[in-house]
């Protein structure tokens, strides 16, 4: 069977084939798919959990029970699930364990660039590294075997555009291997001291056992061409440099890249008379390559910075990179902003309009910190704000001048931004939590959360209750308000940040983009009325513009939110057809 395939849908289908009977994944841009994907298999579990922790943890639970499991995040996920990842290294599996990352060079949709190739050397795990949509197939169901001969969790690392753009990818059919059984095994799954400096020493010979078995494994090939150049390339570097040379070079395509093929390289090298080492972000190879006495030209050529292209490439080898690329097909800037009739919006305004010092985090509401707005002060990982408002709030003492607050999702509140309001309570800062209830996991394409009520598949599921929970962790000023109500929002700003103890304001309206949501009819401008005081524009609705001098809403893209209406002091915007 053949198909066209995104990245993470072949990594889906590898997984399938491969017999996985659990995935628990929280969504993350570029590796979202993968889980989605799985989902629509209905003989297998698959959930999202509240955090990349959760996640990893409950896939290790899986596998302890003998059934092949995977966890799917970003690369500042994995971040998240560090805890339970290096200690896996050293518990080994039962059933196999996959666990898939997928890096976001140049930021697509991302607080930082990072290369997850660290975490496998540091944690000494195998890490699997597909260059196009077949190889995510192939090497996502090659990966449950390793797992299991090499007792070890295995890597597979995507980025951006493997896992977002589409190739043939030949497939076939389920193997449902049998469960395999559960044996109680303390010196081998409790990890505490004594068991652990057992199991180091088992982690170093299985590191080896990997190295010997990357020198003629499956994932690593050579592909002879001249030998004046050879590229050892790796990823979506690979496929620039087989666009750019053809079959003109030398390539060793590294699959596997930890661990790394010594000898391999080592027998690469000398049939070339220059070895160059291609790969986006860190040098990682390169240094490798060095370790074991060769000199290659990597870093000094390529930045460390941002994704490659067929251009880079070409560029940096001193060639026209015009058959490549053209400026004439590049798209047109678009800054990025919030949705017409974005509930966050109209809290934003507000908090912009009284001058508040606002601790951001991670989610569409990130896009407050742009203009006009401008209303975001900071923003660092999921749940910092709500730690970081406590610690800004401690710190700034008698100065505080009561104008700070916290801004969190709700899926980002229920991923890691509680145990920032239990510090608050517990630890008693005077600190205002915002909390932006839109009812869904935005950014990242509409996922339910534990606030919604749904689970993966949109069954019915348990919902967490957001104020009882805020009460419950030691909050006892907790309030709930309609970000469309301009004058509610300024009321309940003010009297909370007055207030005398901790507070958590939850700006509850669900995202316009639901399919649920029935939108109001779009407002209209009566230019009669209008004086062009341009206060709508503050909001950065990007349904409204100024057109011949005055203020202009296209109907394709208002909601009637009405937010605008409420900021107008001509009462030039309203409902109905004006002229």
């Amino acid at each position: 069977m053949k198909k066209l395939m995104i990245g993470n849908e072949a990594v889906a289908r590898g997984l399938y084939e491969g017999g996985i009977g659990l995935v628990s994944s929280y969504p993350g841009t570029p590796s979202t798919e993968i889980t989605e994907f799985l989902a629509k298999y209905d003989d297998l579990h698959s959930e999202w959990a509240p955090n990349e922790k959760v996640a990893m943890e409950v896939a290790f639970g899986a596998s302890l029970a003998g059934v092949r499991a995977a966890c799917a995040q970003k690369h500042v996920g994995l971040n998240v699930a560090a805890d339970p990842l290096f200690t896996l290294s050293y518990t080994g599996v039962n059933g196999g364990l996959v666990i898939c990352v997928a890096d976001d060079p140049a930021m697509h949709s991302s607080q930082n660039e990072q290369d997850s190739r660290h975490y496998a050397i540091a944690a000494k795990l195998p890490m699997l590294e597909p260059s196009d949509s077949q190889e995510c197939y192939e090497f996502a169901k090659a990966a449950f075997g390793l797992s299991e001969e090499f007792d070890t969790p295995v890597i597979l690392r995507t980025c951006t555009r493997v896992a977002h753009s589409r190739s043939p990818v030949e497939y076939g059919e389920r193997v449902q291997p049998e469960k395999k059984p559960y044996e109680k095994n303390i010196a081998k799954y409790v990890m505490m001291p004594g068991n652990a400096k057992m199991r180091h020493p088992v982690v170093e010979e299985r590191t080896a056992a990997l190295a010997r078995f990357a020198e003629d494994c499956p994932f690593n090939r050579v592909e002879k061409g001249g030998s004046e150049i050879g590229i050892i390339a790796s990823g979506t570097a690979y496929q620039y440099v087989k666009e750019v040379f053809g079959d003109s070079v030398s390539v060793l395509k590294i699959g596997m890249s930890n661990p790394l093929p010594a000898g391999l390289i080592k027998d690469f090298a000398a049939g070339v008379e220059k070895l160059y080492v291609i790969e986006e972000l860190d040098p990682v190879i390169e240094n490798f390559c060095r370790g074991i006495g060769l000199d290659p030209i990597g870093k000094s050529l390529f930045s460390t910075v941002g994704e490659f292209s067929q251009k880079t490439i070409s560029e940096a080898f001193g060639f026209d990179p015009k058959p490549f690329v053209s400026s004439d097909t590049l798209p047109p800037a678009r800054p990025p902003m919030m949705c017409a009739g974005c509930p966050h919006r109209g809290m934003y305004y507000t908090l912009a309009k009284n001058k508040v010092t606002v601790l951001g985090d991670i989610g569409c509401y990130t896009l407050g910190a742009v203009p006009p707005l401008s209303a975001v002060d900071s923003t660092l990982c999921m749940g910092a704000s709500v730690s970081g408002v406590h610690g800004f709030m401690l710190a700034s003492g008698k100065d505080a001048d009561g104008k700070t607050v916290a801004v969190i999702g709700d899926s980002t509140f229920m991923h890691s931004g509680i145990t920032g309001l239990v510090n608050i309570a517990y630890n008693g800062s005077n600190s205002t939590v915002i909390i932006f209830d839109n009812s869904i996991t935005g950014m990242t394409g509409h996922q339910q959360n534990p606030t919604t009520g749904y689970n993966i598949k949109g069954d019915p599921a348990g919902k967490v209750d957001l104020e009882a929970l805020c009460r419950a962790v030691g909050i006892n000023r907790v309030r709930v308000v309609d970000p469309y109500d301009l004058a509610e929002c300024d009321k309940a700003l003010k009297e909370e940040l007055a207030a005398d103890e901790p507070s958590v304001i939850i700006s509850r309206r669900p995202c316009v983009l639901l399919k649920y949501v029935k939108t109001a009819p779009p407002l209209s401008v009566d230019p009669e009325k209008c004086r062009s005081c341009k206060k709508c524009m503050g909001l950065g609705c990007p349904a409204v513009s100024m057109k011949g001098g005055k203020a202009h809403i296209d109907s394709t893209l208002c909601v009637g939110c009405g937010v605008c209406e409420q900021l107008c002091p001509f009462g030039a915007i309203g409902k109905g057809e004006r002229s």
